[in-house]
């Protein structure tokens, strides 16, 4: 009997240790792009994992319930410090100090939590699926140490039309010098298969973030399973975060164009279906405007001999992939094999 509970022990022992703990022993910790408002820069940053112990220790009761536990405090029981009139801060995660929120984007709503209209960076924060409480929602987490923030919802003010509700107890708010703060500009493509859509793109100097996702369709919170089926309207896409300053707009089209075939429609290779159309969208005016005159040039250009069938739309709403097609190459250490490298094959 001793040497059964011996057994069973050992075996507790082994799943605790590699079952909840992998991360904590890991030799190279998982890195991650967290924008610093401090320095204006995006910095390369060691994942944070802590165990149930450890945030414990460094948490109170409440915080731990809410950024561990995904607990929600009650409304208007949370102080969110506010800095003097025209005073710079931001608001940061209390567990591992990553910049979420400028002073400045910081609005009442009336609601009793803290309500921001825009992130510091989307770098910053990831938004997953939250479907506990008989609800769906969208919940904010910090990108570096997971922790439970909050959630988005699409009624807050312009510009964003965002409300980010977050829990004041899962922030900490520092007093900071800002430098002329970096802005990043967002745009999106369709262009077949987004695996090879989004390689193409990460390789590009500039381009600080990709994500791959749905957009284009009327369905709200798609699954690749319901974008598969070819009737939410929805298009594979991929939503990119760049800096102008290093890379252009133009620059990304040119990238736009070569890696796909814009002269099929609904169709890239042997992926057939509404889901793989051409597809661009743009965020501002100015965008829009570039965008036509790269379609009108190169359609007068003679390279093809069919008509450009892309699609040119304001963006909508976008709706961030399964994490398993996120860096899809990347993390299975594959070559990228769904978009065309500087080569279209309908051409006269």
């Amino acid at each position: 009997m001793e040497r059964y509970k011996s057994a069973v022990v050992l075996v507790i022992g082994l799943i605790w240790l590699f079952g909840g703990q992998m991360e904590v022993f890991s030799s190279e910790p998982e890195k991650v792009k967290i924008f610093n408002v401090s320095t204006g820069q995006v910095e390369q940053l060691d994942k944070v994992y802590k165990t149930d112990s450890q945030w414990k220790k460094v948490f109170t009761p409440e915080q731990y319930s809410v950024t561990r536990l995904k607990g929600t405090e009650k409304p208007f029981s949370g102080h969110c410090v506010l800095p003097k009139k025209n005073e710079p801060g931001v608001y940061q995660c209390v567990g591992c100090g990553t910049d979420l929120f400028l002073v400045s984007t910081k609005f009442e709503s009336q609601t009793g939590w803290p309500s921001f209209w825009k992130p510091v960076s989307e770098l910053n924060i990831k938004i997953q699926i939250d479907n506990s409480s008989g609800m769906r929602r969208s919940e904010v987490l910090c990108a570096r140490c997971d922790a439970h923030l909050g959630h988005v919802f699409d009624d807050g003010p312009l510009p964003t039309g965002k409300r980010y509700c977050m829990n004041a107890v899962a922030l900490k708010f520092v007093k900071i010098k800002m430098p002329g703060i970096q802005q990043f500009h967002k745009t999106a493509f369709a262009a077949g298969c987004f695996w090879g859509v989004q390689a193409a793109f990460a390789e590009i100097k500039g381009v600080i973030k990709t994500t791959v996702g749905y957009a284009g369709g009327k369905l709200k919170n798609p699954t690749y399973e319901d974008v598969c089926k070819d009737k939410t309207g929805h298009a594979e896409t991929v939503e990119l975060e760049f800096d102008p300053a290093v890379v252009s707009y133009e620059k990304l089209l040119d990238t736009f164009w070569q890696i796909h075939d814009p002269t099929t429609v609904n169709r890239q290779g042997q992926d057939v279906g509404s889901q793989y159309r051409s597809v661009i969208f743009y965020y501002t005016p100015q965008q829009k405007k570039i965008a036509l005159a790269s379609k009108e040039k190169l359609q007068s250009s003679g390279k093809y001999k069919n008509p450009i069938t892309t699609e040119i739309i304001t963006a909508g709403d976008f709706y961030k992939a399964e994490d398993y097609h996120q860096d899809y190459y990347v993390k299975h250490g594959l070559k990228p094999l769904c978009y065309i490298s500087k080569r279209v094959d309908n051409r006269q």
